[in-house]
Protein backbone atom coordinates (compact mmCIF):
# COMPACT_ATOMS: atom_id res chain seq x y z
CA UNK A 1 0.00 0.00 0.00
CA UNK A 2 1.43 3.40 -0.99
CA UNK A 3 1.84 6.11 1.68
CA UNK A 4 -0.93 8.22 0.12
CA UNK A 5 -3.31 5.27 -0.05
CA UNK A 6 -2.53 4.37 3.57
CA UNK A 7 -3.25 7.95 4.71
CA UNK A 8 -6.61 7.94 2.90
CA UNK A 9 -7.49 4.58 4.44
CA UNK A 10 -6.70 5.74 7.97
CA UNK A 11 -8.57 9.01 7.51
CA UNK A 12 -11.68 7.22 6.24
CA UNK A 13 -11.51 4.66 9.04
CA UNK A 14 -11.18 7.27 11.78
CA UNK A 15 -14.10 9.27 10.41
CA UNK A 16 -16.27 6.16 10.25
CA UNK A 17 -15.29 5.23 13.80
CA UNK A 18 -16.16 8.69 15.09
CA UNK A 19 -19.55 8.59 13.38
CA UNK A 20 -20.26 5.16 14.85
CA UNK A 21 -19.34 6.39 18.33
CA UNK A 22 -21.67 9.40 18.05
CA UNK A 23 -24.47 7.12 16.92
CA UNK A 24 -24.14 5.02 20.07
CA UNK A 25 -23.98 7.87 22.59
CA UNK A 26 -26.80 7.73 25.15
CA UNK A 27 -29.57 10.24 24.58
CA UNK A 28 -28.73 12.05 27.84
CA UNK A 29 -25.28 12.83 26.46
CA UNK A 30 -26.83 14.42 23.39
CA UNK A 31 -29.59 16.37 25.11
CA UNK A 32 -29.31 16.73 28.88
CA UNK A 33 -32.62 17.54 30.57
CA UNK A 34 -32.74 20.28 33.21
CA UNK A 35 -35.22 21.99 35.51
CA UNK A 36 -35.28 25.12 33.36
CA UNK A 37 -35.80 23.39 30.02
CA UNK A 38 -39.01 24.17 28.17
CA UNK A 39 -41.31 21.14 28.04
CA UNK A 40 -44.68 20.75 26.30
CA UNK A 41 -47.53 19.72 28.60
CA UNK A 42 -49.14 16.97 26.57
CA UNK A 43 -52.01 17.82 24.26
CA UNK A 44 -52.34 21.28 25.81
CA UNK A 45 -49.33 22.35 23.73
CA UNK A 46 -48.45 24.73 26.60
CA UNK A 47 -44.68 25.09 26.78
CA UNK A 48 -43.39 25.69 30.31
CA UNK A 49 -40.21 25.23 32.31
CA UNK A 50 -40.20 21.95 34.19
CA UNK A 51 -39.87 23.78 37.49
CA UNK A 52 -42.66 26.18 38.43
CA UNK A 53 -42.46 28.88 41.11
CA UNK A 54 -45.41 28.14 43.40
CA UNK A 55 -46.95 30.93 45.47
CA UNK A 56 -49.51 28.99 47.49
CA UNK A 57 -47.60 27.70 50.53
CA UNK A 58 -50.21 27.69 53.31
CA UNK A 59 -52.58 29.44 50.93
CA UNK A 60 -49.86 31.93 50.02
CA UNK A 61 -49.35 33.10 53.61
CA UNK A 62 -45.67 32.12 53.54
CA UNK A 63 -45.00 34.13 50.40
CA UNK A 64 -47.18 37.07 51.49
CA UNK A 65 -45.24 37.30 54.76
CA UNK A 66 -42.13 38.19 52.77
CA UNK A 67 -43.65 41.54 51.79
CA UNK A 68 -43.82 42.85 48.26
CA UNK A 69 -40.21 44.01 47.98
CA UNK A 70 -38.64 40.73 49.12
CA UNK A 71 -41.18 38.67 47.19
CA UNK A 72 -40.41 40.60 44.00
CA UNK A 73 -36.69 40.06 44.57
CA UNK A 74 -37.34 36.33 44.93
CA UNK A 75 -39.46 36.13 41.77
CA UNK A 76 -36.85 38.04 39.77
CA UNK A 77 -34.09 35.80 41.15
CA UNK A 78 -36.02 32.73 39.97
CA UNK A 79 -36.60 34.35 36.58
CA UNK A 80 -32.89 35.12 36.21
CA UNK A 81 -32.03 31.52 37.16
CA UNK A 82 -34.22 30.29 34.28
CA UNK A 83 -37.56 29.53 35.98
CA UNK A 84 -40.20 30.98 33.67
CA UNK A 85 -43.33 29.21 34.96
CA UNK A 86 -45.24 30.95 37.79
CA UNK A 87 -48.30 29.61 39.58
CA UNK A 88 -50.98 31.25 41.72
CA UNK A 89 -54.73 30.99 42.39
CA UNK A 90 -57.74 33.15 43.10
CA UNK A 91 -57.91 31.63 46.58
CA UNK A 92 -54.28 32.45 47.44
CA UNK A 93 -52.99 35.64 49.04
CA UNK A 94 -50.52 36.13 46.19
CA UNK A 95 -52.11 36.92 42.78
CA UNK A 96 -51.69 40.70 43.10
CA UNK A 97 -48.20 40.30 44.57
CA UNK A 98 -47.14 38.03 41.72
CA UNK A 99 -48.57 40.41 39.16
CA UNK A 100 -46.57 43.24 40.67
CA UNK A 101 -43.41 41.12 40.81
CA UNK A 102 -43.67 40.17 37.14
CA UNK A 103 -44.54 43.68 35.95
CA UNK A 104 -42.15 44.95 33.31
CA UNK A 105 -40.90 41.53 32.21
CA UNK A 106 -41.72 40.60 28.59
CA UNK A 107 -45.04 38.78 28.79
CA UNK A 108 -44.02 36.19 26.23
CA UNK A 109 -40.90 35.30 28.25
CA UNK A 110 -42.78 33.50 31.05
CA UNK A 111 -45.89 31.39 31.60
CA UNK A 112 -48.57 32.19 34.18
CA UNK A 113 -50.94 29.60 35.62
CA UNK A 114 -53.87 30.47 37.87
CA UNK A 115 -56.84 28.62 39.33
CA UNK A 116 -60.43 29.79 39.55
CA UNK A 117 -62.72 28.94 42.47
CA UNK A 118 -65.77 27.23 40.99
CA UNK A 119 -68.12 27.51 43.95
CA UNK A 120 -69.24 31.06 43.18
CA UNK A 121 -72.99 31.50 42.83
CA UNK A 122 -74.43 34.01 40.41
CA UNK A 123 -71.07 35.14 39.03
CA UNK A 124 -70.42 35.39 35.32
CA UNK A 125 -67.28 33.41 34.46
CA UNK A 126 -66.11 36.04 31.97
CA UNK A 127 -66.42 38.78 34.57
CA UNK A 128 -64.43 36.62 36.99
CA UNK A 129 -61.66 35.97 34.47
CA UNK A 130 -61.46 39.68 33.69
CA UNK A 131 -61.21 40.41 37.42
CA UNK A 132 -58.41 37.87 37.80
CA UNK A 133 -56.56 39.44 34.88
CA UNK A 134 -56.78 42.87 36.48
CA UNK A 135 -55.52 41.56 39.80
CA UNK A 136 -52.65 39.69 38.15
CA UNK A 137 -51.85 42.59 35.81
CA UNK A 138 -51.88 40.34 32.75
CA UNK A 139 -53.64 40.32 29.42
CA UNK A 140 -53.98 36.55 29.47
CA UNK A 141 -53.31 33.39 31.47
CA UNK A 142 -51.30 30.64 29.85
CA UNK A 143 -53.12 28.01 31.93
CA UNK A 144 -56.34 28.30 33.92
CA UNK A 145 -57.34 25.45 36.23
CA UNK A 146 -60.57 24.62 38.00
CA UNK A 147 -59.34 24.82 41.58
CA UNK A 148 -59.73 22.18 44.30
CA UNK A 149 -61.98 19.69 42.59
CA UNK A 150 -62.64 17.17 45.32
CA UNK A 151 -65.82 15.21 44.56
CA UNK A 152 -66.69 12.48 42.11
CA UNK A 153 -69.29 14.66 40.40
CA UNK A 154 -66.99 17.60 39.61
CA UNK A 155 -67.08 17.03 35.82
CA UNK A 156 -70.83 17.73 35.95
CA UNK A 157 -71.04 20.40 38.65
CA UNK A 158 -68.39 22.56 36.97
CA UNK A 159 -69.90 22.52 33.46
CA UNK A 160 -70.64 26.25 33.61
CA UNK A 161 -67.01 27.01 34.38
CA UNK A 162 -65.71 24.57 31.81
CA UNK A 163 -67.80 26.26 29.14
CA UNK A 164 -66.74 29.67 30.46
CA UNK A 165 -63.08 28.77 30.06
CA UNK A 166 -63.66 27.68 26.47
CA UNK A 167 -65.31 31.04 25.76
CA UNK A 168 -62.37 32.79 27.41
CA UNK A 169 -60.03 30.86 25.14
CA UNK A 170 -61.96 32.18 22.14
CA UNK A 171 -61.44 35.65 23.62
CA UNK A 172 -57.71 34.79 23.82
CA UNK A 173 -57.49 35.64 27.52
CA UNK A 174 -56.84 31.99 28.44
CA UNK A 175 -54.60 29.77 26.35
CA UNK A 176 -55.25 26.32 27.79
CA UNK A 177 -56.99 24.77 30.76
CA UNK A 178 -57.36 21.92 33.21
CA UNK A 179 -58.09 21.11 36.85
CA UNK A 180 -56.40 20.53 40.20
CA UNK A 181 -57.85 17.60 42.11
CA UNK A 182 -57.86 16.51 45.75
CA UNK A 183 -58.87 12.99 46.73
CA UNK A 184 -59.27 9.73 44.85
CA UNK A 185 -62.98 10.27 44.04
CA UNK A 186 -62.02 13.38 42.05
CA UNK A 187 -58.80 11.94 40.62
CA UNK A 188 -60.63 8.90 39.26
CA UNK A 189 -62.72 11.17 37.06
CA UNK A 190 -59.70 12.45 35.13
CA UNK A 191 -58.94 9.48 32.86
CA UNK A 192 -61.14 9.64 29.79
CA UNK A 193 -62.11 13.28 30.42
CA UNK A 194 -61.76 14.90 27.00
CA UNK A 195 -62.24 18.47 28.31
CA UNK A 196 -59.05 18.31 30.36
CA UNK A 197 -55.73 19.30 28.84
CA UNK A 198 -53.68 19.82 32.05
CA UNK A 199 -53.88 18.16 35.45
CA UNK A 200 -52.34 19.40 38.70
CA UNK A 201 -51.95 16.34 40.94
CA UNK A 202 -50.53 15.71 44.41
CA UNK A 203 -47.68 13.24 44.32
CA UNK A 204 -45.01 12.14 46.78
CA UNK A 205 -43.42 8.86 47.77
CA UNK A 206 -44.74 8.96 51.34
CA UNK A 207 -48.39 9.65 50.55
CA UNK A 208 -48.29 12.76 52.74
CA UNK A 209 -51.27 15.06 52.22
CA UNK A 210 -52.01 13.03 49.13
CA UNK A 211 -55.14 11.56 47.58
CA UNK A 212 -57.16 9.14 49.65
CA UNK A 213 -60.81 8.11 50.06
CA UNK A 214 -61.80 11.74 50.79
CA UNK A 215 -60.42 15.16 49.86
CA UNK A 216 -59.01 15.77 53.34
CA UNK A 217 -55.32 16.70 53.51
CA UNK A 218 -54.33 13.59 55.41
CA UNK A 219 -51.71 10.92 54.82
CA UNK A 220 -52.44 7.97 52.53
CA UNK A 221 -49.28 5.92 51.85
CA UNK A 222 -51.37 2.92 50.76
CA UNK A 223 -52.82 4.92 47.83
CA UNK A 224 -49.55 6.12 46.30
CA UNK A 225 -49.49 3.30 43.74
CA UNK A 226 -52.98 4.17 42.47
CA UNK A 227 -52.03 7.81 42.03
CA UNK A 228 -48.88 6.84 40.12
CA UNK A 229 -50.81 4.42 37.90
CA UNK A 230 -53.41 7.12 37.21
CA UNK A 231 -50.71 9.61 36.20
CA UNK A 232 -49.26 7.04 33.79
CA UNK A 233 -52.72 6.46 32.33
CA UNK A 234 -53.34 10.19 31.93
CA UNK A 235 -50.02 10.69 30.18
CA UNK A 236 -50.87 7.91 27.73
CA UNK A 237 -54.06 9.81 26.97
CA UNK A 238 -52.02 12.93 26.25
CA UNK A 239 -52.81 14.93 29.38
CA UNK A 240 -50.13 17.32 30.61
CA UNK A 241 -49.39 16.44 34.26
CA UNK A 242 -47.91 18.84 36.82
CA UNK A 243 -46.95 17.52 40.25
CA UNK A 244 -47.61 19.35 43.52
CA UNK A 245 -47.13 18.63 47.23
CA UNK A 246 -43.85 16.84 46.47
CA UNK A 247 -42.97 17.02 50.18
CA UNK A 248 -46.53 16.80 51.43
CA UNK A 249 -46.90 20.54 51.85
CA UNK A 250 -44.04 20.51 54.35
CA UNK A 251 -45.10 17.41 56.29
CA UNK A 252 -41.69 16.00 55.47
CA UNK A 253 -38.65 17.23 53.60
CA UNK A 254 -36.69 18.65 56.50
CA UNK A 255 -33.66 16.69 55.30
CA UNK A 256 -31.92 17.25 51.98
CA UNK A 257 -32.08 13.53 51.20
CA UNK A 258 -35.86 13.59 51.62
CA UNK A 259 -36.16 16.47 49.19
CA UNK A 260 -33.93 14.79 46.63
CA UNK A 261 -35.92 11.57 46.92
CA UNK A 262 -39.22 13.44 46.57
CA UNK A 263 -38.11 15.10 43.34
CA UNK A 264 -36.76 11.83 41.98
CA UNK A 265 -40.00 10.01 42.76
CA UNK A 266 -42.16 12.64 41.03
CA UNK A 267 -40.16 12.58 37.80
CA UNK A 268 -38.78 9.04 37.63
CA UNK A 269 -41.57 6.99 39.21
CA UNK A 270 -44.69 9.04 38.60
CA UNK A 271 -43.35 10.62 35.42
CA UNK A 272 -44.80 14.10 35.80
CA UNK A 273 -43.74 16.60 33.13
CA UNK A 274 -43.39 19.56 35.49
CA UNK A 275 -43.67 20.34 39.19
CA UNK A 276 -44.56 23.38 41.26
CA UNK A 277 -42.61 24.19 44.41
CA UNK A 278 -43.33 27.01 46.85
CA UNK A 279 -40.33 29.18 47.67
CA UNK A 280 -39.42 31.64 50.40
CA UNK A 281 -35.67 32.03 49.82
CA UNK A 282 -33.08 32.07 47.06
CA UNK A 283 -31.40 29.07 48.67
CA UNK A 284 -34.58 27.03 48.20
CA UNK A 285 -34.72 28.02 44.53
CA UNK A 286 -31.13 26.97 43.93
CA UNK A 287 -31.63 23.67 45.71
CA UNK A 288 -34.86 22.84 43.85
CA UNK A 289 -33.13 23.42 40.51
CA UNK A 290 -30.24 21.20 41.61
CA UNK A 291 -32.55 18.47 42.94
CA UNK A 292 -34.62 18.44 39.77
CA UNK A 293 -31.51 18.32 37.61
CA UNK A 294 -30.40 15.25 39.58
CA UNK A 295 -33.82 13.65 39.12
CA UNK A 296 -33.68 14.26 35.38
CA UNK A 297 -30.11 13.01 34.89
Amino acid sequence: MSPSTRRSFLKTGLAAGAAATIGTLPLAAVAKRTATDAVVLGRSQAEVTRLAFGTGTDGGAVQAALGQQEFTRLVRYAYDRGIRFFETAEAYQTPAMLGEALKGLPRDSYQLMSKVTTFHEGIDPQAKFDELRRISQTEYFDIMLLHWQHSADWPETTKRWQEGILVAQQRKIIRTHGASVHGLPALRQMPGNTWLDVGLIRINHKGARMDGPTYEDTNHPDNVSEVVETIHELKKEGLGVIGMKLCGGGQFGQSHDDRVQAMRFAFQNAGVEAATVGFKSTQEIDEAISNMNLALA
